[in-house]
């Protein structure tokens, strides 16, 4: 195994943030030249990224829990605490490192109508890719949690500099609702680092490995009632950042202020974390509670699909719209997981997989008529497929494979999530299934005002579509529509990991 093998996951952390140093050591007024380091800073993740999935064996899954995982890089950190720098890979991980490289670094070339401060927003940019890399490749704890919390600043700041109007407000609301989760997730990972030992040094550990096999050969932390309060700290601190019913009012406030590439991150990668830390942490170091929380997790799965389409329904600003239905799609993350079952597991991972790529198609989209009209008053257009016809075939496909048409990924996703969890929650894939005719109503309703009918005179001279609008978007739908048709690639890469999750927590019902 060569050095690039050895180290792809650092490599691919890393690498925005040395494109990061770069760009601060760059003259002021040098801003293509900044934005040209930014693009290759962010694009190197990506032939890693090709190189990490077709290295990948997706038939590992071994008896012992350290075995799972591929390309590990394991060094002692700090030393005095029993801190290490380990990295790793599993089927759980590899989807949401890919999606993060190819977002990233689509979303940095969308940035480039940017014109206030170029170099900042650039560095804190690739800083947050670094962050978000970060969190999916750890496996140490204490090192899990410095990587989330590196994402807080640079969203912070990217929402609060280069936002709208109301910026202030909604990175302020985001730091705080966030800040709130990653405060209960510090308490419960100080819980297990003094309530674990490991036998090789014999003191405590930020392994999450080894507190994943704790969980399964004796119970420790003892008192289920203590266990029970760690996991509901850890729900509600990855429940914030779904964000998860009644935890989500700060993210449309956040979209709406955000820059059209931020509002990308955030809804393709960022929201994402929440279910992957369940999935990583939650359920495998505390299986015996996740099963006490099947019927609650449920329940918030289907009031989210519901709710969050009833209110993007309600809503005349485009990209509230599209905030709100990203809400309303996460709900089925956490369906298919409360179904604990094989088919409901893949299904909410590959949903988390599928809603990266539609929900970045979505915002780009909602930016480019922003960029033009100045304004996203879905009544304040009409008829504008006739205008912009390339423009209005991208958001049809964006709309149809939002609002889970066969033929899209989304599709493939959400009948995973309901075979999956019909068995064990019936009542509740009903409920949930009827959110289906909601946001197929919002969507096309949304295109009938914007695109059809008699054409507003203001926007008879709309500009079309630019080549570089559409280099960000071309990619995004033909991954929709290949893994719509044909979705076994990253099935594959994830059903093994998945399938032995699901064993693990079953193994204590």
């Amino acid at each position: 195994m060569g050095f690039i093998d050895r180290h792809i996951l650092s490599l691919m952390t890393f690498l925005p943030l040395a494109g990061a140093a770069v760009i601060l050591c760059m003259p002021k007024g040098k801003d293509n030249i900044v934005k040209t380091i930014a693009a290759v800073a962010s694009f190197l993740p990506i032939p890693l990224a090709v190189r990490l999935w077709g290295a990948f064996d997706q038939t590992v899954a071994g008896v012992n829990v350290e075995n799972q995982f591929q390309f590990v890089e394991h060094y002692s950190w700090i030393p005095s605490i029993n801190v290490e720098y380990f990295m790793g890979a599993d089927g759980i991980s590899m989807p949401m490192l890919i999606l993060t490289a190819i977002v990233s670094f689509l979303a940095v070339i969308g940035s480039w109508g940017i014109q206030k401060q170029i170099k900042g927003y650039m560095a804190l940019f690739l800083l947050l890719e670094t962050g978000m890399m970060g969190v999916f490749a750890s496996l140490d704890f204490f090192l899990f949690y410095v990587f989330w919390e590196v994402m807080l600043l640079p969203m912070y700041f990217l929402i609060g500099i280069w936002g709208g109007p109301r910026r202030e407000y909604a990175a302020i609301k985001f730091f705080l609702y966030t800040l709130l989760g990653s405060v209960l997730m510090l308490i419960v990972m100080l819980a297990l680092y003094f309530n674990s030992i490991n036998p090789e040094t014999g003191g405590h550990t930020f392994n999450m490995l080894h507190y994943m096999q704790q969980s399964t050969h004796n119970a420790w932390l003892k008192g289920f009632d203590v266990r029970i309060l760690l996991f509901l700290g850890l729900f509600i601190g990855f429940a914030i950042k779904v964000p998860l019913f009644p935890f989500h009012t700060w993210l449309p406030d956040a979209h709406v202020e955000a820059p059209t590439a931020i509002s990308v991150i955030l809804a393709g990668i960022l929201l994402k974390m929440g279910t992957y830390g369940l999935m990583r942490i939650s359920f495998p170091i505390f299986p015996d509670v996740t099963k006490w929380f099947v019927i609650p997790m449920a329940v918030l799965g289907v009031i989210n699909i519901v709710y969050g389409a009833l209110c993007a329904m309600a809503q005349s600003d485009l990209k509230k719209m599209v905030a709100y239905s990203s809400v309303s799609h996460m709900g089925f993350c956490l369906l298919g997981m409360a179904a604990l079952t094989p088919a409901g597991m893949v299904g909410a991972s590959f949903q988390m997989f599928s809603h990266g790529m539609i929900t970045s198609m979505l915002f780009f989209l909602v930016g480019v008529v922003y960029d033009r009209a100045h304004h996203r008053d879905i009544d304040g257009f009409g008829g504008l497929g006739a205008v912009v016809p390339v423009y209005t075939f991208f958001v049809t496909v964006a709309f149809f494979a939002s609002l889970g048409l066969p033929g899209f990924s989304g599709f493939i996703a959400e009948a995973m999530v309901f075979i999956g969890s019909f068995g064990p929650l019936k009542t509740f894939v009903i409920i949930g299934a009827s959110g289906i005719i909601i946001v197929a109503a919002f969507h096309l309703w949304a295109l009938q005002r914007v695109f059809l009918g008699p054409l507003n005179p203001k926007y008879a001279q709309l500009e079309e579509i630019n080549a570089r609008e559409i280099f960000c978007l071309t990619p995004l739908a033909l991954m929709t529509l290949f893994f719509g048709v044909y979705p076994m690639p990253v099935l594959n890469l994830m059903n093994t990991s998945l399938v032995r999750l699901v064993d693990v927590v079953k193994m204590v019902m």
